[in-house]
């Protein structure tokens, strides 16, 4: 900290959403001094509430925006490529009701042109699969008028959180500063207007510090307008946000399926993740503030129905807990919430005054890791810089060295099920668990009966990957937030370890818990399920 507020920094990211992760990430690859501020945790706004899927979108295809899917497809590979242990394939199912002619021929020549536009691909080609096979694959399935479907794969990251998370790890071992809970309160800016830094104020120490820096990125997401506020003052928001909604059932399903409402032809999924059933996502306007963002009776009955329709044998209507976004649209007027383009923008404000600034508007996590080179190439050439980018082969912590994570965890005493966990959550970065696992064997134990994580992933959270509240470790970091009991039932236990660790008072660690203890119910507000 010390050294920030003495030398200014070349690049200053504020947001610690994936695609500024993958900015911090990509600029210290290139040699760059970097921070990055987010004023809450990493991955704790949309990026932690998305339907996890890598792919093309099938919705592009019908809009006729084939350099888009062309685009997303090369980077669902690199991702495939570069975070194995985090971005798996998907097999999907397109089901097929009764069509026309016309319907048949156009379903076929899209899947045709899915397959075309990833001509590079490393998975299976689509496939038609008849009726009889699509029934006993999923026989939960609506079957009055079905006539088979077609299989194809995308790629799904099931844990977006790790992957943010895995970004700023490395980019911190080549030298970044992150900073979390710490809120950039204003651009400072000099005497010609070119904005040349930031008045941070670091909200667990209720300390202000000045941050300079070259060039400053704003990649806030749906809070892009607000954090600009004293750059654009007056000006038009640059900004449509949109809310998305999802639902998570009990797993009951073997194929990620992409149906069309029969409300109102919206595209929605249904996709196996982990042990549950993820149903979304809606998409209606938003105007209020992205952090009070959250599902509704209206959004929960729209997906209840639409997915009881689909999956008539299938227990959908059984909510768990649902989870709402806030997602950061080019603005666009006079079109409806789901035609508006997801395409991003890069704003540079020098052509507005405001000169040192630039501004990420839109963008998606498939496309995360090229609009943050796309980001990365343009403040080189601001400062006169000439590096190549190598984000694109170059393999994130947890995909290094071939480590075999479930082998070693069982190696050290861990239970297969709390192994498996671990090689596919951390990859190599297991190792870090491991050896604290060594040094207290104690910690192998599980946290929780309801799910595999063990104590030792607590540690690892606070001590290498920045969890400073419950809901930074159990819900962004050790994933044990997004079980059945969503950490309630350990709770006591973890914020014992936490107080230990961060030097929590009572008082403090009381507040904590009862903090947790709301934002699980906000998202339990729709729960079915008894206990």
């Amino acid at each position: 900290m010390g050294a920030l507020r003495e030398h200014p920094v070349d690049v200053l990211v504020v947001g610690g959403g994936v695609i500024g992760a993958g900015i911090a990430r990509d600029a210290t690859l290139r040699g760059l001094r970097v921070a990055l501020v987010e004023r809450d945790d990493l991955a704790s706004g949309t990026s932690s509430r998305p339907t996890r899927l890598i792919h093309g979108g099938l919705r592009y295809l019908e809009m006729f925006d084939f350099g888009l899917v062309r685009a997303d497809m090369r980077e669902r590979e690199t991702l495939l490529r570069i975070a194995p242990h985090l971005v798996a394939p998907l097999p999907f199912l397109l089901p097929l009701y009764k069509p026309s002619l016309f319907e048949r021929f156009q379903l076929r020549l899209g899947m045709q042109l899915y397959d075309l536009l990833s001509f590079d691909k490393t998975l299976p080609r689509r496939r038609w699969l008849r009726r009889d096979r699509v029934l006993r694959a999923e026989p939960t399935i609506e079957p009055r008028g079905l006539k088979g479907a077609w299989r194809f794969y995308d790629a799904q990251v099931a844990h977006v959180e790790r992957l943010v998370v895995e970004n700023c790890l490395d980019a911190a071992a080549r030298g970044a500063v992150v900073l979390t809970h710490a809120e950039v309160e204003r651009f400072e800016r000099d005497g010609d207007g070119r904005v040349v830094g930031a008045s941070v104020h670091d909200l667990l120490d209720d300390a202000y510090f000045p941050l300079r820096a070259a060039v400053v990125v704003n990649a806030t997401g749906p809070w892009l307008d607000r954090v600009n506020a004293n750059v654009r003052d007056g000006r038009r928001p640059l900004l449509r946000l949109t809310k998305g909604v999802h639902l998570v059932a009990p797993r009951s399903i073997a194929h990620a399926h992409v149906l069309s409402a029969r409300s109102d032809g919206r595209l929605f999924f249904v996709i196996p993740w982990n042990d549950f059933t993820l149903i979304g996502t809606t998409d209606t306007d938003y105007a209020g503030d992205p952090s009070a963002a959250a599902a509704d009776e209206r959004d929960v009955r729209y997906l209840v129905e639409e997915a009881r329709r689909a999956f008539p044998g299938a227990p959908l209507d059984r909510i768990h807990y649902t989870m709402a976004g806030v997602r950061a649209l080019a603005r666009e007027e006079g079109v409806k919430e789901g035609d508006v383009s997801r395409k991003h923008e890069l704003l540079d404000h020098a052509r507005e005054g405001g000169s040192g600034l630039i501004s990420v508007v839109g963008g998606k996590i498939t496309a995360y890791r090229a609009i943050a080179e796309e980001v990365t190439d343009l403040v080189c050439r601001k400062i006169g810089r000439t590096a190549p980018c190598v984000t694109a082969s170059a393999l994130l912590p947890g995909a290094r060295d071939g480590v075999d994570a479930r082998a070693e965890a069982v190696d050290a005493g861990i239970e297969s099920a709390s192994a498996e966990h671990l090689a596919h959550l951390y990859g190599g970065l297991a190792r870090g668990v491991l050896d604290d696992v060594a040094r207290d064997p104690a910690l192998a134990a599980r946290l929780c009966a309801h799910a595999p994580t063990i104590a030792a992933e607590l540690v690892n959270a606070i001590d290498r990957e920045w969890a400073r509240t419950c809901a930074d470790a159990l819900l962004r970091r050790t994933a044990l937030g997004l079980s059945s009991c969503q950490g309630l039932d350990c709770l006591e236990t973890v914020t014992e370890v936490m107080a230990t660790r961060l030097g929590w008072s009572d008082g403090r660690r009381e507040a904590e818990a009862a903090r947790y203890r709301q934002e699980i119910a906000s998202m339990r507000r729709f729960r079915s399920l008894d206990g």
